[in-house]
């Protein structure tokens, strides 16, 4: 069956990227690419030996499947923009879109019913995971939208993904994988406090780490970005600028519902402050420079 599927990806970055090497290694034919970055465009579709084409219309026009992994709402209200000719709507009739993005609940709605509205279908599959996750086909994908929509994007989910998880309609996944990552993210900050006391108070932090893990400050987060905030590795696999999104994304639904989430917003302000700081293409683990006595001078 995925013999039969042509797939095209509009947004390959780290996350887009990675999950087009995947299905490719897995044996899909893709047909093109398209991002904003035109260079990470070309470069990718030259590695892959795919077309990198000028505009996402061009990949509705060559693909039965469109998977679109785009930073933000306003990205993905100019990729299926109706008013545009060179949007992926015109091309819409008969095609599956499999929306990765973590973006609003309201924009993922708005995107599901333009697309039905020109004959396509949509589901979203928002991701739980970073770049090598993406790599090695073992995402955590939160799904929302009918299930005979999901039943169609089987295939091209199984491949990218261990867990295929559907949660309901379309925007009940983006509820999800709001709050998902804003626990994550003042998981996140939690522990940069905790290592930076440590610090503060001469505590070994290796042998700290290892106390949290076998204790209840243990967490995922710990494993993962722990020994990062100790040594001020801060590669980015999940950005500053793209916690903050998502944490303010998950207060703004708390606001719909008049619920006040102290911890989560001061999360966010941590993280916007980062930002401030020029740091925001770090990744969240760089909360910990915020944290940590005397990391007011450049990272090493």
């Amino acid at each position: 069956m995925k013999e039969d599927l042509r797939i095209g990806f509009v947004g390959v970055g780290r996350m887009g990227g990675n999950m087009a090497r995947r299905l490719k290694e897995a044996g899909f034919h893709l047909t093109a690419i398209f991002d904003i970055q035109h260079h990470a465009a070309r470069s990718l579709a030259a590695e892959l030996g795919v077309e990198a084409v000028r505009t996402p219309a061009l990949i509705a026009e060559s693909s039965s499947v469109v998977v679109t992994v785009v930073a933000d709402d306003a990205s993905m209200r100019e990729i299926f923009a109706e008013d545009n000719p060179d949007s992926l709507l015109p091309n819409a009739r008969n095609r599956l879109f499999i929306n990765c993005a973590t973006i609003t609940p309201q924009v993922q709605i708005h995107v599901a019913q333009a697309v039905e509205r020109h004959g396509g279908f949509c589901l979203e599959a928002c991701m739980a995971g970073s770049i090598t996750q993406a790599r090695q086909g073992t995402l955590y994908l939160m799904c929302g939208g009918r299930p005979t929509v999901l039943a169609m994007a089987r295939p091209v989910l199984g491949a990218i993904g261990q867990t295929v998880r559907h949660i309901g309609p379309v925007g009940e996944a983006a509820k999800v994988k709001a709050l998902v990552n804003m626990v994550m993210n003042s998981n996140t900050a939690g522990l940069a406090e905790g290592l930076g006391l440590g610090a503060a108070l001469d505590i070994d932090l290796t042998l700290l780490r290892e106390v949290f893990a076998q204790t209840g400050a243990a967490s995922r987060v710990l494993e993962t970005d722990g020994e990062d905030m100790q040594q001020r590795a801060h590669e980015c696999y999940f950005s500053a600028v793209h916690a903050a999104k998502d944490s303010a994304i998950a207060l703004a639904l708390a606001e719909q519902v008049g619920l006040p989430l102290p911890v989560a917003q001061a999360t966010l302000d941590q993280y916007r402050r980062l930002i401030a700081s020029g740091k925001g293409a770090l990744d969240k683990s760089a909360v910990a420079e915020r944290t940590f006595k005397g990391r007011q001078e450049p990272l090493p």
